[in-house]
């Protein structure tokens, strides 16, 4: 567990914490600029070249903070701007060997998107300072048909399109794109406990995410979310294989937009209201209401690594009847770190200490591609899990445990 020290100096670290691009062998070239004639804003398009003889993987922010000088020459005034990602944009991609990564940024027009030649450079992708002139928007659709004149009496009707699969759930799910993963998802197993396999299932549904999905401009309710995190203990070793203990997290969940400043510094924020309950009656229940905020930060290291910081702070609300002692072994405070690369190893913790007590937890997951050793899928992760400390579940709150598992993860 982290000494009484780490703690404070982790989260110290973490109100100066990384790019939102993992650069490697990336290179970055500002490629087009021209108007939206819907919005008024500039669409900036950006290219990510990949020298590396390996896949590189590329993370896009929400928004990125750039220099601009409005005309050709620079001769406006010089000024930090926010470029934001456009909904045509995946927040993730790969640049394969050889190639690149084709990604675009709104300007928005009281920025300076109104512009018809800029001077734009974006420090944390070390782009050059380079020129811009707008090319014209596209013509419209009605334009476009209104210089072809009417179509010919003869033309034929667009064919059907096929059905979908059966049992397709995409179809007629409209906003199943709002829908994915949260915390790590995965199976883990260990002998020699009662609570030897443990398996954990997470999601979280943007409530909004068909309006934030479009060009509109920015709301708060973008951030807005519905997140359910299931863990299960399983005891394999008692007869019938009875599942132990079951940890049921529903919460709301509010999500800043992730922010790469200059300096290749990555920001973001959560903040949740989580309901913790094991479904349980009598001398057994146990539930818990908390309100927990916790700033998140990344910064870049060698070789592509980034290393990743989160302070969190939890505030117990409601009942605590069920377990009136609970802070005394959980406390108020924690730390999520995690150092890796997004191909390769990765190291996740997850601590909390009350400094009061002297009591807490550490829970510690090391995962890596399995594609990685055999060349090719399965697509799962190897998955190595570790617990020391106090409440690995609700139904243990105040009991001090090791655990070691070895599994396969989903998500990581």
């Amino acid at each position: 567990m982290p000494t009484k020290a780490l703690l404070p100096l982790a989260l110290f670290a973490a109100l100066s914490p990384a790019p939102a691009v993992a650069q490697g062998a990336l290179e970055t070239v500002v490629s087009a600029f021209r108007a939206d004639a819907e919005t008024g804003d500039a669409l900036v398009d950006l290219r990510f070249l990949n020298g590396a003889s390996t896949p590189q993987a590329v993370a896009l922010p929400d928004r990125i903070q750039a220099e601009l000088e409005a005309g050709p020459s620079g001769n406006g005034p010089k000024r930090s701007v926010w470029l934001r990602r456009a909904a045509d944009t995946p927040p993730y991609a790969t640049a394969a060997p050889g190639g690149f990564v084709r990604a675009r940024y709104r300007l928005p027009k009281e920025s300076g998107g109104a512009e018809t030649a800029i001077r734009l450079a974006i420090p944390a992708w070390h782009t050059p300072t380079i020129a811009l002139s707008a090319r014209p928007a596209p013509p419209t659709a009605l334009a476009q048909a209104d210089a072809a004149g009417p179509p010919a009496a003869s033309a034929p009707s667009a064919p059907d399109l096929p059905a979908p699969p059966p049992g397709d759930p995409r179809h007629g799910n409209a906003f199943l794109g709002n829908l994915s993963a949260y915390e790590s998802i995965y199976a883990a197993y260990g002998p020699g406990t009662n609570s030897d396999a443990r398996i954990q299932i997470s999601f979280k549904y943007q409530l909004f995410g068909s309006r934030a999905g479009g060009d509109g401009p920015e709301s708060w309710r973008d951030g807005l979310h519905f997140a359910y995190t299931q863990r299960m203990f399983w005891d394999l070793g008692a007869d019938s294989s009875p599942f132990r203990n079951i940890d049921y997290r529903p919460e709301l969940l509010y999500i800043t937009p992730s922010a790469t400043l200059g300096n290749r510094i990555t920001l973001s924020g959560q903040m949740a209201l989580r309901h913790e309950s094991n479904g349980r009656d009598g001398a057994q229940s146990r539930s818990i209401n908390s309100l927990t905020v916790a700033p998140m930060a990344a910064l870049p290291l060698a070789g592509g690594t980034r290393l990743t910081i989160a302070p969190r702070l939890s505030l117990y609300v409601g009942d605590k009847s069920d377990n009136p002692d609970i802070v005394r072994y959980r406390g108020n405070g924690g730390l999520f770190l995690e150092i890796g690369r997004d191909d390769g190893l990765r190291l996740s913790t997850t601590s909390r200490y009350n400094f009061a007590s002297g009591k807490g937890a550490l829970d510690a997951h090391l995962s890596y591609p399995l594609t990685r050793l055999l060349g090719g899928g399965p697509d799962v992760y190897l998955f190595a899990q570790s617990f020391v400390g106090y409440g690995e579940n609700l139904l243990d709150y105040n009991r001090r445990d090791t655990r070691f598992r070895l599994g396969i993860a989903l998500v990581r």
